[in-house]
């Protein structure tokens, strides 16, 4: 089943091996190319394409420049960025992968440094900038306060998440991803971690999701219908029972009102919006929430985290609980994951296939 074909819409995966978006912070920070992906980035997605996934996902790609995590993110809001990633979804969809792109605004984890530099927060002297987000709450005691965001800016950055998608068609891409996961902008608002608001962006279920919902309609309303939309999710906050926090059964409302505005698929990952959290890391300890979201919301999902060897992931896919899996770690270490364990490897490659027993 893994190496099944899988359709969206009128798109069709070749298999449901896809590759997970994984920041680079290798974009340059400043000048004309700021925030456009580099030879880095050319090199990291075509490699997982010959490598064999049905799915090469570019990693969160800010839909402006104060939405980045870091300032060596990527970005897709001008004409250069657009350029320069049409050069790579050409290559990925040449190998008979579909190309696809996760938009993002960190929110109140913008401006922070590179992870392998610390990732602390930054200041102007260091290209950083004051970040925004629902509510003038920190993530942590070290992160700077954010700008609560007024009614008219949250206006302005849905716009900025369409106007990013219509680049994404023209640059290439084949599936949008919106980011309302980890912590970043749309998850901030969903949680009441998060969201202290008491306007029509706070408070109950229906005014916390208003956001992200906003933008998914205004995404697909520029993006094709014979194109899929995605939206990842953090299923739960992993915080302890009785505190504000966002909840696996939040996220099946959630699922089902995206499913019902024309989200064809719910990326399950789970955590990022909590500095105190706690996770029971464990091999494919974010499946169970992929299964329960597809069973309770009757919507296509994919599994996400500590899935690792193949076998693991046949019997996701095999059994139902998910629908694909995204590979992270797995494909930093081995690009060519998917042709190892589907043995159909490139051409160009079959003298250096491992021989059969």
């Amino acid at each position: 089943m893994l190496f099944e074909p899988l359709t969206l819409r009128s798109l069709t995966f070749p298999n449901r091996v896809w590759m997970s978006p994984m920041c680079q912070y290798s974009a340059a920070a400043e000048g004309p190319d700021t925030g456009a992906p580099a030879d880095w980035h050319f090199a990291h997605l075509a490699a997982r394409a010959v490598g064999g996934a049905g799915l090469v996902m570019a990693e969160a790609t800010a839909v402006s420049a104060e939405g980045r995590i870091s300032p060596a993110d990527t970005g897709l809001w001008n004409d250069r960025q657009e350029e320069a990633w049409e050069r790579i979804t050409r290559f990925v969809a040449a190998q008979g992968v579909v190309p696809g792109i996760q938009l993002a605004h960190a929110g109140r984890k913008a401006s922070t440094g590179r992870p392998w530099n610390g990732g602390g927060p930054l200041g102007p002297d260091d290209h950083g900038w004051t970040p925004v987000g629902p509510s003038p709450i920190p993530f942590s005691d070290a992160h700077a306060t954010p700008d609560a965001l007024t009614p008219a800016e949250i206006g302005k950055l849905v716009e900025a998440f369409a106007t990013s998608a219509e680049r994404a068609l023209r640059a290439g891409f084949r599936v949008v991803e919106i980011h309302g996961a980890h912590g970043y902008l749309i998850h901030e608002f969903l949680s009441p971690h998060s969201n202290r608001r008491t306007d029509a962006y706070g408070g109950t279920f229906e005014n916390r999701a208003r956001f992200g919902l906003e933008v998914v309609d205004a995404v697909r309303a520029v993006w094709p219908q014979e194109l899929p939309l995605l939206f990842r999710v953090s299923a739960t906050d992993w915080l302890p029972e009785g505190e504000p926090a966002w909840t696996p059964g939040q996220t099946v409302m959630l699922a089902a009102e995206l499913a019902a505005r024309g989200v064809d698929l719910i990326d399950v990952s789970s955590g990022g919006n909590a500095a105190t959290q706690k996770i029971p890391l464990g091999p494919g300890y974010q499946v169970p929430f992929a299964q329960q979201i597809r069973a309770e919301a009757g919507v296509p999902v994919a599994a996400v985290g500590l899935i690792t060897e193949p076998e693991q992931a046949e019997e996701i896919v095999a059994t139902g609980k998910a629908d694909a899996v995204f590979l992270g770690r797995a494909l930093l270490r081995d690009p060519y994951w998917p042709v190892r364990a589907s043995a159909n490897w490139p051409a160009q490659y079959r003298r250096g296939a491992p021989s059969p027993r």
